[in-house]
């Protein structure tokens, strides 16, 4: 005989407690055999069905990692998982933890009939979620064998009156999977992050992103010594850092399109961190979140225009344990550095909390003729107490590139030459770059209720920077650099940023849909100043890469000051998005429908006269569509449409139609992907296609158009956690289809773009 009750199923008197919906999937209780030993049981569709449920990709990810060896079944048991379960009926309760927590659980018909549940709000292990949710029923769950349960009535009575209390052993509750400082935890291995900041949308876990985005830990900064932000973003084979440590000027790549050093992101705030023409240091950075892809939307024009993705880092906070560290390193030829890391709480429930960084570099590099000195100073406050949430962040960073390396153009025509040995410095020894920076942020939010949060954010940076510099460049294919009159150039700026940003996030329900809804409006002021001042008058030599001859050293007492700049340019950019996203099915199905209108409006000087040399004010609105379906609790589909924007250029002074002012330039990135999570190994895979347009001149009309087109197809495979324990794993594979689709008279059609790595492969075990 067949009975039911609510999700369970009755074969007889004792089967699995499982929330399947018939008999005849019943038959397809699937047993898996580990190297261990240990039996997990899961129930899965019919096999037929996975032949056009699970795509083919997808299964090649799943028998990827499917052999890294499992936890014990003792680990497993005492490892803490986060649920969600809401009260209700006992046996439905029951059937959602089964599934959740991977176990095999059986009873008897009449011992669940007509009981409820509390349901399970937090983070348990196995032993404790059973407790909770049989909490008042007069049952307790008995452990039979590995990872297999059955229902019994409870040697203690429940309490006959609510005065009485069920007294439960002590254990710890997680809310969410948020930390003490209000971001995600991380992944197993520490590495990376479970999830992290998404422009606007604020934090969201991984799997419910319908984005490709990793968040590198503080942890795998301080294992790997990471000095600078570049030497972590080497561990993304989609982002990457393309430009030379040795200069002092950081530049990234994210799926093959330019992220400028200006367009780092301090805690979603543009302009704020000291990274312009500057190299971001590491130490006082909680993670970095790299979101692959345009992002207009989420994050609002970047300031410096780049499309390829998006890097925010987020402060480090103050923990609950407190916190002193320090640490001295050495590296060749003759750098050594300290670090004080020191974080403390105070108040009755530790509400208030302090957080300071100090870090000093000094010495020469392996490279001849070059050191560098690197300063830090950062400051965090925070408070957090009930409905309110207040941050604040003061920072300085000083640092002294002697010597610097840059880079050397190349004649037209001419092949480029063979590199000279890496220690070989074949610029001028008194060649400088010392840069100072001086920034904060304020960040806000308050809980009107349960369902209304308004937050508020300001941020604010002064840089002043001075540098002296030659420009040459390779003549032939020995080697040889350009000489001539003024090669060599002093130089100095100032710069003023400012960002503000103000917000109103909701959260309520409509019939069966989920809403989080967002309203935010943004504004970004930016005051660059600047002056140039040749230092030679006198003829300077021709050298060699590699076999350099070193022209005379300037008189420093011309070298101006960052008092000494005039205004180059203003840009303001402001936009106001709304944005709202869907769900059903206990969040299975989430739709994040949005649109952010942004206006840019930007003016550039004459440094000598102060004159306005040209005027620029465009608008113009960005939508994004996301999806994400969650078939099984650890697969997460998900696809997305999103725009890029971009200042649009102004026709040459050559062209027939000189001085036309274009609209902003809009990059469409189309994207699906897959991501599984294992528990202990996550991995993700996308498919993603980018066109950034590009102006060209007709070579017939001699008209100006934004009809160029350059298009990226590619792959981004990504993969994190922990292999076994103590073995950790983080890498991918990134491959990248470039391609110059429209391109001026087709002379270039079909080309590569510029510095576009086809295949790139990135593997890293701990």
């Amino acid at each position: 005989m067949e009975k039911r009750a609510g999700n369970f199923i009755f074969l007889r008197k004792m089967v699995p407690l499982f929330p399947v919906h018939s008999i005849d999937k019943m038959k397809h209780l699937f047993c898996q055999s580990t190297n261990r030993g240990t039996i997990t049981y899961a129930c899965l569709p019919h096999p037929h069905h996975l032949s056009y449920i699970l795509p083919p990709l997808f299964l090649f990810c799943i028998g990827l990692l499917w052999a890294s060896i499992p936890l014990s079944h003792a680990q497993q048991s005492v490892r803490s998982k986060t649920y969600a379960i809401p009260p209700g009926p006992l046996t439905a309760t029951l059937n959602r933890f089964a599934e959740e927590a991977g176990i095999f659980l059986s009873s008897t018909a009449e011992l669940a009939d007509g009981k409820t549940s509390p349901g399970l709000q937090g983070s348990y292990t196995i032993a404790e979620g059973l407790s909770i949710l049989l909490m008042g029923s007069g049952l307790e769950a008995m452990e039979t064998a590995d990872r297999t349960y059955t229902l019994k009535k409870s040697s203690v009575p429940p309490p006959q009156s609510s005065d009485e209390a069920l007294m439960l052993p002590a254990m710890t509750v997680v809310a969410d999977a948020e930390s003490d400082s209000g971001i995600l935890k991380p992944y197993a291995g520490g590495q990376v992050a479970r999830g992290g900041r998404l422009g606007i949308l604020g934090n969201r876990d991984f799997m419910d992103t319908p984005f490709n985005r990793t968040s590198y830990t503080a942890e795998l900064m301080q294992n790997q010594q990471a000095r600078f932000i570049a030497d972590a973003l080497n561990n993304d084979p989609t982002a990457r850092a393309a430009g030379s440590g040795s200069t002092g000027l950081d530049s990234f790549s994210i799926r093959g399109f330019n992220v400028t050093n200006a367009d780092l992101l301090f805690n979603g705030l543009a302009g704020v961190t000291p990274s312009f023409f500057n190299s971001m240091m590491a130490e006082s950075i909680e993670r970095i979140e790299v979101l692959k892809g345009p992002n207009a939307l989420l994050n609002g024009v970047a300031l410096n225009g780049g499309i390829g993705g998006a890097i925010n880092m987020i402060p480090k906070r103050a923990a609950d344990i407190p916190l002193t560290q320090f640490t001295a390193s050495y590296i060749s030829n003759t750098q050594f550095s300290g670090h004080i890391d020191v974080g403390r709480r105070f108040g009755s429930d530790n509400q208030f909390g302090v957080r300071l960084n100090g870090v000093y570099r000094n010495g020469d590099t392996p490279i001849d003729n070059h050191s560098q000195e690197s300063a830090l100073a950062t400051l965090g406050f925070d408070y957090q107490s009930g409905r309110l949430r207040l941050s604040t962040d003061l920072g300085y960073q000083d640092q002294d590139f002697q010597g610097t390396r840059r880079f050397a153009r190349v004649a037209p025509g001419l092949e480029v030459p063979k590199a000279p040995n890496n220690r070989t410095n074949f610029y001028d020894p008194y060649e400088f770059n010392d840069t100072q920076v001086y920034y904060g942020a304020l960040r806000g939010e308050y809980d009107l209720n349960n369902k209304l949060t308004v937050y508020t954010a300001f941020g604010d940076s002064v840089r002043n920077q001075r540098t002296t510099g030659t420009n040459r460049t390779i003549i032939d294919a020995l080697g040889n650099m350009s000489g001539g009159i003024n090669p060599v150039g002093f130089s100095a700026d100032k710069m003023y940023s400012r960002t503000l940003e103000a917000g109103l996030q909701g959260r309520f329900t409509t019939g069966v849909l989920q809403h989080q809804a967002v309203l935010a409006y943004t504004l970004s002021d930016r005051e660059w100043r600047r002056i140039n001042v040749p230092a030679l008058s006198s003829p300077y030599p021709a050298s060699n890469i590699y076999k350099p001859i070193y022209g005379p050293e300037p008189d420093s007492s011309l070298q101006p000051g960052p008092g000494d700049a005039r205004k180059m340019q203003n840009l303001t950019l402001s936009s106001i998005a709304l944005v709202d996203t869907l769900s059903v099915f206990d969040e299975r199905v989430q739709l994040t429908l949005g649109t952010r209108w942004q206006q840019i409006d930007a003016a550039n000087f004459n440094t000598n006269t102060g004159a306005m040399t040209s005027d620029y004010k465009k608008d113009k609105a960005t939508p994004m569509v996301g999806l994400v379906v969650k078939p099984w609790q650890r697969v997460s589909l998900y696809a997305n449409y999103i725009q890029g924007l971009q200042q649009g250029p102004t026709a040459p002074l050559t062209a027939a139609n000189a001085g036309e002012v274009f609209s902003p330039f809009v990059t469409k990135q189309y994207e699906v992907g897959a991501k599984v999570d294992f528990g202990r190994i996550a991995t993700t895979l996308a498919f993603y296609q980018v066109a950034q347009p590009s102006g060209i001149i007709d070579p017939v009309t001699n008209i100006f158009s934004v009809n160029g087109e350059q298009r990226h197809r590619g792959v981004d495979f990504n993969v994190f956690g922990e292999v076994a324990r103590g073995v950790r794993l983080l890498g991918g594979v990134a491959y990248i289809d470039s391609e110059l689709t429209k391109t001026q008279g087709g002379v270039n059609q079909g080309n590569n773009g510029i510095s576009v790595p086809d295949l790139r492969l990135v593997i890293g075990t701990e």
